[in-house]
């Protein structure tokens, strides 16, 4: 939903210099077309079976983000009960929220409990007694899934792969079937589902078909043993195009799912972030300076690693474009550097850019998932504005940080003076 018009990069119907001019840079602008037309896209593809699209919200947890796709229906899929006071507050249906995360604490633990969420997905054997403890204790019963680990090499990014061995996440697939004895012993527990995620990114459908043939079997051998099992959470979603990637389409990843679950009567959940709002939003930055040095040219913006980490931390590629279609001829690569203090703060580095100058503006691109959510405020920074377009109009959806706002909250102890 981001074209030139007129030689001007617009967001649906609204030019990024009007926002720029009335909201400042730097800015997270989102497309809410972009939004429905993603979630859609999922829904038509699992039509062939009962679903659940739970947005991973950990992708974006932006309050009119959530709202947009609670009001498409959605699912959502929760990591911390911050994010679940977040989705609730969004207007979520708990019967449509499912826990994740390896180390839900006691008090989030209780408040999804008395919010009633769909299920949990318990990933160890330490979590699953104490939330059996506690919902004892509460007088309920949790509903549970237990994320088994099929040690599936998705083959992307070490730091988004979930489902290896050497992963942080779940219990190992052949010590599931003694921990769901285990779970249906506990009186504080009600065995629901089974749940896996290998990974983030994926721009294959060979992994997901592997781990789920070993989902598939081990929902035989536990209905077997007698466990009711309704739900099948098949994890994330689709990749994304960055730059030259191309990720399955719905159509076949729907096909696949519902190839891995003929015949199961279940429910099938998935878990899409990033495929849902990253290629929905853009981070617009201002270029400040130009600065030749003895080795490279570097462009200047307003934002920085702060506002959006992902090229910092996993050498992301993200495109960058001018706002405004270049006039003159050539390019020249350049690295696209913020303000911060650290020789790692860069969006873009060795890019091959047209000439800009200061005052112009540049959009990077698919920057609406694990951008402003794990932005920061290292060098007291600010963090921006987030903006939502909807066809000809657009609104603030989460104003712009102000200094204020950093310091608030501390004080300074009498002692010192």
């Amino acid at each position: 939903m981001f074209d030139y018009r007129a030689d001007e990069l617009h967001c649906e119907d609204v030019p990024l210099t009007r926002i720029a001019a009335e909201v400042g840079t730097p800015a997270y602008v989102y497309s809410l077309a972009a939004l429905r037309s993603a979630y859609r896209a999922y829904d038509r593809a699992l039509a062939a079976v009962p679903h659940i699209v739970c947005y991973a919200i950990k992708a974006n947890d932006t309050l009119a983000v959530i709202r947009a796709f609670a009001r498409e229906g959605s699912g959502f899929d929760i990591v911390s009960g911050g994010e679940l006071a977040r989705a609730l507050r969004a207007g979520a249906d708990p019967k449509r929220i499912v826990f994740a995360g390896v180390g839900k604490q006691a008090a989030e633990m209780e408040a999804a409990l008395r919010a009633g969420i769909l299920m949990f997905n318990v990933e160890s054997p330490a979590e699953l007694e104490a939330l059996a403890a506690l919902a004892e204790r509460l007088g309920t019963r949790a509903p549970i899934a237990i994320r088994v680990n099929p040690d599936v090499d998705p083959k992307t990014h070490p730091y988004i792969s979930t489902g290896m061995k050497k992963s942080k996440f779940g219990v190992a697939i052949d010590a599931a079937l003694e921990l769901y004895a285990r779970a249906a012993a506990l009186p504080g527990l009600e065995v629901v589902g089974v749940d896996c995620h290998i990974g983030s990114q994926l721009t294959s459908i060979a992994p997901f078909l592997d781990a789920w043939a070993r989902i598939r079997a081990l929902v035989g051998d536990l209905r077997a043993r007698g466990h009711r099992i309704r739900y099948v959470d098949l994890g994330g979603g689709l990749g994304i195009t960055y730059r030259d990637e191309t990720p399955p389409t719905y159509a076949a990843y729907g096909d696949a799912i519902a190839d891995a679950v003929r015949g199961l009567d279940v429910t099938v959940l998935v878990e899409p972030g990033r495929s849902l709002v990253g290629n929905a939003g853009v981070l617009l930055a201002k270029v400040v300076y130009n600065k030749a040095g003895a080795a490279k040219r570097f462009v200047i913006v307003d934002a920085a690693m702060n506002d959006l980490i992902r090229p910092s931390l996993y050498e992301a590629y993200h495109d960058i474009r001018p706002v405004k279609r270049a006039t003159k001829d050539g390019v020249h690569p350049v690295d696209v550097v913020g303000p911060i203090c650290e020789s790692g703060d860069f969006l873009a580095q060795d890019r091959p850019l047209p000439p800009v100058a200061a005052g112009d503006l540049l959009a990077v691109m698919s920057a609406g998932a694990y951008g402003f959510v794990m932005a920061s405020n290292y060098n007291a920074r600010p963090r921006p504005a987030s903006v939502l377009v909807d066809g000809a109009r657009f609104d603030v959806v989460r104003a712009r940080e102000t200094i204020a706002d950093l310091m608030r909250g501390e004080t300074v102890p009498t002692s010192l003076g």
